[in-house]
């Protein structure tokens, strides 16, 4: 995919004494007094801000938080404490500005932070009227928030249409080179792993992966539906008996391609869900009416472990099994282990499977680590992008 980048504007001089609006996601975690939780997305969002200052443009940056009512600005819908932390980041003060649609007064080296967007009435329906009122803020558009790429809104689309120029922040730009290099063009065997409660949620990702990858990992509920599938009893365990012919078809689109969808020969059970439940390990063929499958087991760990060991690429969305219950966590254990000692180009992405890399401290050890969720999965199921694709249209103009 070819789109403008701010570092190639940045590279020929054309940032210097421009307004610059940046679309960021600084939608961060807080607690009930306001106070920021993590602040990961914030740190992540700096770099383009940072470049866009010193190259001597006057910047604005914005950004949604939490789910406010468009129209109706509640103190709780305020970005105050983001721009707090992000002074603090930047080591230079950032000033926070409301009603800012029709008019920013910002000078160049500095930076302001434009107050919620989505509290601006037509933001989440792309209104026309307001894109361009937004487009008219700026020379220079960069959106930065992979986070949100998944929505055309109006300040992710349609400002993006008629600001002069349109382009992609290093943080979008890393994402999605880090994803089309994962998807589009990977080194082989190419491995995915996808896991989480229901088939159903992820059903267009395994069906769209199960035509690409060589090795198709299915973990947690999901692993439990593909069993029924393949005729093994899982007792009460979460699964989609209504998905059993779904489950049935990949199975047969991943054998006819001469790839592999692998079932677990052994599991972890326990008759309660529970971080006190005793864990048993079982053969996959004895499990009883009364379990529950909480995890795979050491034999299965280990023959997955071999082969994201001998992959080229690893694309990883979700724990293989209840990983916050230290006794059912050894699946997930393993297999992120061996995806970081893995010679394999590796990209994860997905709340669980982040948290899984924080408790086995192995970010660092992953090549790239996606910042979107919904953008993430959507990436993985084949979707377009809207604000992406309006950076690609916007590539020669």
């Amino acid at each position: 995919m070819q789109f403008k980048r701010l570092s190639d504007l940045i590279a020929s001089d054309q940032l210097d004494a421009k307004r610059v609006f940046i679309r960021a996601d600084l939608n961060v975690p807080q607690d009930d007094a306001g106070n920021i939780t993590e602040d990961t997305r914030l740190r992540a969002s700096v770099p383009a801000i940072r470049m866009a200052l010193d190259a001597g443009a006057a910047v604005m940056v914005t950004s949604h938080l939490g789910r406010p009512t468009e129209g109706e600005f509640k103190p709780a819908d305020s970005l105050a404490p983001i721009a707090v932390r992000l002074a603090e980041l930047l080591g230079q003060p950032v000033e926070l500005r409301q009603n800012w649609v029709d008019g920013v007064d910002v000078k160049p080296g500095q930076v302001v932070l434009l107050e919620n967007c989505r509290v601006n009435r037509g933001e989440k329906k792309n209104d026309e009227a307001l894109s361009r009122k937004m487009a008219a803020l700026c020379d220079v558009y960069v959106n930065d928030a992979f986070g949100t790429a998944h929505r055309a809104e109006a300040t992710t689309y349609g400002i993006a249409q008629f600001a002069p120029i349109a382009c992609a922040g290093p943080l979008l730009a890393a994402e999605l080179d880090a994803l089309g290099k994962a998807l589009n063009a990977p080194a082989r065997p190419l491995l995915a792993i996808v896991a989480g409660s229901k088939v159903s949620s992820k059903l267009t990702i395994l069906k769209a992966l199960a035509a690409k990858v060589d090795h198709l990992i299915v973990g947690g509920g999901i692993a439990n539906t593909f069993m029924l599938a393949a005729g093994l009893k899982i007792g009460k365990s979460l699964a989609e008996a209504d998905l059993v012919n779904e489950a049935r078809e990949i199975i047969a689109l991943m054998t006819a391609r001469g790839a592999s969808v692998p079932i677990p020969t052994d599991v972890v059970c326990a008759k309660e869900f529970s971080a006190s439940a005793e864990a048993t390990v079982k053969n996959a063929t004895d499990v009883a009416d009364d379990d529950l499958i909480l995890d795979i087991g050491p034999v299965t760990s280990a023959l997955l472990a071999s082969q994201i060991a001998q992959a080229g690429t690893v694309v990883w969305n979700g724990p293989v099994g209840v990983f916050e219950f230290d006794q059912f966590g050894n699946g997930t254990r393993t297999l992120a282990l061996a995806i970081a000692d893995a010679k394999a180009f590796s990209i994860a992405g997905g709340g669980d499977t982040l948290a899984a890399i924080a408790k086995y401290d192995i970010g660092s050890r992953i090549d790239y680590i996606s910042t979107g969720g919904g953008a993430f999965l959507e990436f993985l199921e084949g979707k377009t992008l809207p604000a992406v694709q309006v950076l690609e249209q916007r590539f020669t103009s």
